[in-house]
């Protein structure tokens, strides 16, 4: 059953890292509604999962709605290998982009939000590409999704809206971001409960949050909070 659109209620693609927590509570404090969905796809970091029910936890009120799981596993497997889905070290490709970009992924991620979004009478989908602090992937510029949402609303017939909060900030931003909508509270629990580590470790806990402390998602993200807690 397809419900009808309701202008002011969202859907964030939620991945259980900082990024994407800093954004569901950015949907929460705007709309009335709010559902998630967060995506398996043979990631290395597929412990990032098991993150997600702790921070809806943390996040719940009357305005949380459900969650919703895709498996893309195999498709995405079928595609080819990357590091961000095999056990192979992180590089550069001779392209320039590091070797953990895969191919396509957040345009699937983007095409399944909106078709669940369809059929839940969902108008926004929230997410949390960047191309301010990232490691270069094509699919989170502005441009892409801008692109993204115009063929997404002729191919669907639907007024979809993509909305990107953390395009134009910085790691630094986003941490004051959260600290702006949910204070202290929300910083804790950004910074105990969120995974952004390539690698999937969890057994460091660095001021900033759990990770390898090596891999270009902690370096980013240490380097934000080295630069949000010590300005100037």
């Amino acid at each position: 059953m397809i419900a009808p659109p309701f202008t002011d209620h969202a859907l964030v693609l939620f991945s259980g890292g900082q990024d994407s927590a800093t954004c569901l509570a950015w949907a929460l404090a705007r709309y009335p509604h709010v559902e998630t969905i967060g995506f398996t796809y043979g990631q290395r970091h597929a412990i990032e999962m098991e993150c997600r029910a702790p921070i809806r936890d943390a996040l719940a009120g009357p305005g949380l709605g459900p969650d919703h799981i895709v498996d893309l596993a195999a498709t995405i497997a079928s595609l080819g290998r990357t590091a961000l889905t095999e056990d192979v070290a992180i590089t550069m490709t001779e392209e320039g982009l590091p070797n953990t970009f895969v191919p396509g992924r957040n345009l699937l991620f983007l095409t399944c939000a909106a078709a669940i979004a369809y059929r839940r009478g969902l108008r926004r989908i929230v997410a949390g590409m960047c191309e301010t602090d990232y490691s270069g992937y094509p699919d989170c510029r502005d441009d892409t999704i801008k692109a993204m949402q115009l063929a997404l609303n002729l191919g669907l017939q639907r007024r979809l809206v993509l909305e990107t909060p953390l395009m134009w900030r910085d790691k630094a931003a986003t941490w004051e971001l959260a600290r702006t909508l949910g204070g202290d509270t929300l910083v804790e629990t950004i910074r105990e409960h969120s995974h952004s580590c390539y690698l999937g470790d969890r057994t460091q806990r660095h001021d900033w949050g759990y990770g390898c402390g090596a891999c270009p998602a902690c370096d980013l993200r240490a380097d934000g909070w080295r630069r949000w807690r010590e300005p100037g």
